[in-house]
């Protein structure tokens, strides 16, 4: 049995013998190698010839080369089986690699090279197909070269490029790798520096200005530099996101980045939701006078893309936010997840306080959980300048077109850049009510426009048929709201602490108290009220979130105002009678009761004393001599008579 490396080619016998391959095909003719009956095969082990197993040619064994070129070509390639093992494992990661770097080389060129490389490929394979079907190679070559108008030595060099490669990877190798010669111009590395640091800055300028001034740097330096031309093909050479960024800045250079595509099919309606702040382009009139463009905030499901609630107020506030909520989670539902711009109305306390991860505002362990917070959503913060991140924002953009430019608001609209302003500019300003009237139709119209191009809608639907379709399905869950929970989004809140006297609380020049703030004086609490509405009164919480009762508003009343005095009077007495009866119900047991069952406590003997100090002296008593009341005046018996009662007063008590 005879290995691979004794087998060689027709052209690498003749570079053995160091003669051309003609001069080798000649010898064959003249000895007879590749007679039938000198052919390798099983049946002759002894054979000197054998077809290539490419398919191509014939190769011939080692041993008809000369004694001494034998003997060499032996000693090189015969090695240990071990050796040999690792040669093939270096031969194959070899042609891995350029295999590899050949098919990236073809994919790299341009068509024109590549069909050149598909034309010799032809051409090798109509060779071939001769030979397999019995002329001779000599012949098929010469008949396939006169054919395609090309010189057989030619066709044997593009041929001698797929010996040794599979043939699944001809085309690869078959590209021409010529390429034409290229003169570069010679610049100064300094003027090169030169014009990229003038070039390559925030200004912009021109290239014909700084050539300008290389021009005239170079002069005084001494730099040789190559044409104007020559210089702004090398400067437009240079990585396109490296110009961006010098003369554009980072924002230019993160718009080249693809935004990120996100499939919000992945929700349910009501699931998630994001929320974003618009101002309108359109001068609005209030009813106070003022004229100004009123600010929505609005909020949209991330399913569907249906605008589930609006509020409109002269700017971005955090009331217009919580009203907004409250409409959403009234009228829809709470959702899971809600996406909001990290901005001053969204990132209140009133919204978002005790989110982990609110990072505006100063955080305080006693500051009250926000809206958001205590209906269980959890918060997700929007990259800043974004509109990627907030699909709300195409909304918008198409509430610029559909509603701010609206026949009724004609006169009103801005422009929506300082430039852009229409000729009629500020002549009209219209009425709030009218505006609200519109965006509210407006906004209808978004929601039930068929045919959206959404993933949802399927270019059939409008944003509120999907909508409504989500929610029919069994796997949708929405989460509906409490009469206690409307207290949450009803009202904004407030850390406040009670009088350390009565427990009323001030707010906003306002007096707020009731009966169960006398059990919380000098705490703090958390209070819920409507800032339109500060008279209404105000709902107080516990820190920890605990509801304790609902505090009427206290109104200052006049000075010299009778009846209101005589009603403050009148509620304190039916509060201190009240008191009064709650405490005769807690106390049903009178002083007298107790009294009687206390029980009686006996004097308790004197100790035994088992030494007794002694005393000396005499111990009776004086006598002391007793008047005759016959022998006493008026006077001495009145001053004896008293002394004996008040003796008399002292024993009885």
């Amino acid at each position: 049995m005879t290995a691979d490396w004794e087998w060689l080619s027709a052209a690498d016998m003749a570079a053995q013998m160091e003669i051309t391959p003609q001069g080798f095909n000649k010898k064959v003719r003249e000895n007879g190698w590749r007679l039938p009956a000198r052919r390798f095969d099983s049946g002759n082990p002894q054979g000197i010839w054998r077809p290539a197993k490419d398919g191509g040619g014939y190769e011939y064994h080692y041993s008809l080369l000369p004694g001494r070129a034998q003997s060499k070509f032996a000693m090189r390639h015969r090695a240990r089986p071990e050796d040999q093992a690792a040669k093939q494992v270096r031969r194959a990661a070899k042609q891995a690699v350029a295999r590899h770097e050949a098919w990236a080389h073809f994919d790299a060129l341009p068509d024109a090279k590549k069909a050149k490389a598909r034309w010799w490929l032809e051409t090798i394979e109509s060779v071939l197909t001769m030979v397999r079907g019995g002329t001779p190679k000599e012949v098929a070559v010469k008949m396939v070269c006169d054919h395609r108008k090309v010189g057989v030595s030619t066709y044997y060099e593009w041929e001698k490029r797929t010996h040794g490669i599979d043939r699944a990877d001809w085309l690869a190798f078959l590209v021409d790798r010529r390429v034409g010669r290229t003169t570069t111009e010679d610049c100064d590395p300094d003027a090169w520096e030169f014009i990229k640091a003038d070039f390559l800055r925030a200004e912009r300028p021109s290239f014909a200005a700084c050539f300008r001034r290389l021009e005239r740097a170079a002069k005084e330096h001494g730099w040789k530099i190559p044409s104007a031309r020559t210089l702004e093909r090398r400067l437009l050479d240079l990585p396109v996101v490296i110009r961006v960024l010098a003369r554009e800045g980072r924002a230019a250079l993160k718009r080249l980045y693809p935004a990120q595509e996100r499939d919000r099919s992945g929700f349910h309606a009501m699931e998630a939701v994001n929320a974003d702040g618009h101002k309108w382009d359109v001068w609005v009139q209030w009813p106070d006078g003022e004229i100004c463009r009123p600010n929505m905030v609005a909020i949209q499901d991330l399913y569907s893309g249906l605008i589930l609630s609006w509020r409109i107020d002269k700017t971005a506030n955090k009331e217009a936010v919580r009203l907004a909520i409250g409409d959403m989670v009234e009228q829809w539902g709470i959702p899971d997840y809600i996406w909001l711009d990290n901005g001053r109305d969204f990132a209140s306390k009133w919204i978002t306080g005790g989110t982990p991860n609110r990072y505006r505002f100063k955080v305080k362990e006693e500051e009250p959980a926000g809206i958001l917070t205590q209906l269980g959503v959890e918060v997700h913060w929007t990259t800043p300048y974004s509109g990627q991140s907030k699909p709300i924002e195409r909304a918008f953009r198409d509430f610029c077109d559909n509603i701010a430019k609206h026949p009724a608001l004609a006169g009103a609209w801005t422009g929506n850049t300082p430039l852009n302003k229409p000729e009629n500019y500020g002549s009209k300003a219209i009425p709030l009510e009218k505006f609200i009237e519109v965006v509210a139709e407006g906004i209808v119209e978004h929601n039930t426009r068929k045919k959206r191009r959404s993933k949802v809608c399927q270019g059939i639907h409008s944003f509120l048929d999907a909508f409504q379709a989500s929610c029919q399905r069994a796997e949708t869950i929405i989460r509906e709201s409490t009469e206690e929970q409307r207290r949450l989004w009803l009202l904004a809140a407030e850390c406040i602490k009670a009088d350390a006297k009565t427990g009323e609380f001030n707010l906003m020049d306002n007096r707020y108290w009731s009966e169960f703030l006398i059990d919380h004086r000098g705490t703090s609490l958390v209070v819920r009220f409507d800032p339109q509405n500060m008279h209404a009164g105000a709902h107080v919480y516990r820190l920890d979130g605990a509801y304790l009762g609902f505090a009427e508003c206290k109104v200052a009343a006049g000075f010299n105002n009778i009846d209101d005095a005589n009603e403050h009077n009148r509620k304190r007495k039916r509060m201190m009678r009240a008191t009064r009866e709650a405490l005769e119900i807690e106390r049903s047991m009178s002083i007298d009761e107790v009294a009687k069952l206390l029980p009686k406590l006996e004097e308790p003997p004197p100790p035994e004393t088992k030494v007794v100090r002694p005393f000396f002296g005499n111990l009776a008593v004086a006598p002391v001599a007793q008047a005759d009341p016959d022998e006493m005046d008026d006077e001495e018996f009145r001053t004896s008579l008293a002394g004996g009662v008040r003796a008399l007063r002292l024993v009885k008590e």
